[in-house]
C-alpha cells in the first residue's frame, strides 16, 4: 500500500489517502513546529508522493496554519481542485466574545469566510465541527451547514471530538431531514487512548462515519524516543501529559523490538496499527521536519502479523467501562448455550436446566 491507494471517506464519494497530513503544528505560533517554509517543504514531499489531503482547523497555530497553506497553493501552482483540504469550525479567534467560537449559525458563517481568506481558495472540501458544543442544538448547526453545501462554499461535513450519542442524533436527524450528514469522524485513538472502541468506533461503523483518528503516536509518546533510559530527559516542547508511567514504557519498549525485525522506525509500527483497526479509513499524520514525514509515510509499507497485532493490543488494552462489563456475558443468558452468528455461549446457572423447567 502506498499514500496513492486512496479509500472512500465514509458514506460519500469523497477519496482520500490512507495517510492525511495533519497541519496543527504549521507555523511556530505556539512556541513549537515547523517554520513555514520547512512546513511548505512538507507539503511538497506530501503532495509529491500523490497524498491529496490536508487537514488543518482555523484556530491552529491562531491562524497561521491555514495562511500557510493558502499560500503554498498560491505560490506551487498546485491544481487547487485535485487537493481535499479540510478546516474546522468552534475555536474562538476573537477572546471575549461569545460569539466567535462554538457551532451557532453566526459562528460557523464567520469562521468559514475567515478561513476561506487564509487558505485563499473558494470552498473548503470537508469542514469539520471541530468539538460538541452543549450550548448550541443540533438542528441549528447541520441546517447552516446544509445551506452552505447548497451554497458551493463547502462539499462535505464531518465531526470531531463530540459523543457518540450526539453523533447518532445528528445523523438521524439528517436522514430524516434530507440534509447532508457527516462522512468522517475524527477522535483521538493510539495504542495509548482505546477508550474510542467502547462507544465512538461502533457507532462510526453503525452510521457509515469514516474514522481518521488523529495523535496516533500519542503526541511523541509512540515515536520510539520515550525510554527508561532517558525518562529523566525533555525530550519535547510539547506536553506529554505528566509522568511516563511503567505500563507505557514496556509499549514502547516492545514497539522499538518489533520496529527493529521489521527494520521500519518506531512510529510507523505504532502508525501501522491504528492503519489496521476496524473501520479506520485515513489517519492524520503530524511532522515538524521533512524527515519525520517520510519515517511516519513508511507505515504504508508494514503489514503487522496477526501475532504482532496480538501482542500489541495485549499491552494496550483499556479498561472496560459499563455497559460493556456487563455486557460481555450478557450473551450467555441470551442465548442459552446456543450458538449465534459464530458466537458460542455457556448455559448459565440461573436460566432453567431444561425446556420444561420453569414456573
Amino acid at each position: 500500500m502506498d499514500v496513492t491507494h486512496y479509500r472512500t471517506l465514509g458514506r460519500s464519494g469523497l477519496k482520500v489517502s490512507p495517510l492525511t497530513l495533519g497541519a496543527m503544528t504549521f507555523g511556530t505560533d505556539w512556541h513549537y513546529g515547523a517554520s513555514p517554509e520547512t512546513s511548505k517543504e512538507i507539503l511538497a514531499a506530501y503532495l509529491d508522493q500523490g497524498g491529496n489531503m490536508i487537514d488543518t482547523a482555523n484556530i491552529y497555530t491562531r491562524g497561521h496554519s491555514e495562511k500557510i497553506i493558502g499560500d503554498y497553493v498560491k505560490e506551487s501552482h498546485i491544481n487547487r481542485d485535485r487537493l481535499v483540504i479540510a478546516t474546522k469550525f468552534f475555536g474562538s479567534m476573537r477572546p471575549g466574545d461569545p460569539n466567535s467560537g462554538g457551532t451557532g449559525r453566526k459562528t460557523i458563517i464567520a469562521s468559514l469566510e475567515a478561513s476561506l481568506r487564509r487558505l485563499q481558495t473558494d470552498y473548503i472540501d470537508l469542514y469539520w465541527m471541530h468539538a460538541f458544543d452543549p450550548h448550541t442544538p443540533i438542528e441549528e448547526t447541520l441546517y447552516t451547514l446544509e445551506k452552505l453545501v447548497q451554497s458551493g462554499k463547502i462539499r462535505y461535513i464531518g465531526v470531531s471530538d463530540t459523543p457518540a450519542w450526539k453523533i447518532a442524533e445528528a445523523q438521524t436527524i439528517a436522514h430524516f431531514r434530507g440534509w447532508p450528514a457527516f462522512i468522517g469522524l475524527q477522535i483521538e485513538y493510539s495504542l495509548l487512548e482505546r477508550t474510542v472502541e467502547a462507544e465512538l468506533v461502533p457507532m462510526a461503523r453503525e452510521m457509515q462515519l469514516g474514522v481518521m483518528p488523529w495523535s496516533p503516536l500519542k503526541q511523541g509518546l509512540l515515536s520510539g524516543k520515550y525510554t527508561r533510559e532517558n525518562k529523566d530527559q525533555t525530550l519535547s516542547k510539547r506536553s506529554t501529559n505528566g509522568p511516563v508511567s511503567e505500563k507505557v514504557y514496556d509499549l514502547t519498549e516492545a514497539l522499538n523490538n518489533i520496529a527493529a525485525n521489521y527494520r521500519v522506525p518506531t512510529s510507523a509500527i505504532a502508525l501501522a496499527w491504528v492503519m489496521a483497526r476496524e473501520g479506520v479509513t485515513s489517519t492524520i499524520i503530524g511532522a515538524r521536519t521533512a524527515e519525520q514525514l517520510q519515517q511516519n509515510l513508511q507505515a504504508l509499507s508494514v503489514t503487522l502479523s496477526p501475532q504482532v497485532m496480538a501482542e500489541l493490543d495485549a499491552l494496550s488494552a483499556p479498561e472496560p467501562v459499563f455497559p460493556y462489563t456487563l455486557l460481555a456475558n450478557a450473551r450467555h443468558i441470551a442465548q442459552g448455550g446456543a450458538t449465534i452468528n459464530g458466537q458460542a455461549s455457556v448455559l448459565p446457572a440461573i436460566l432453567p436446566r431444561k425446556e420444561n423447567d420453569h414456573y
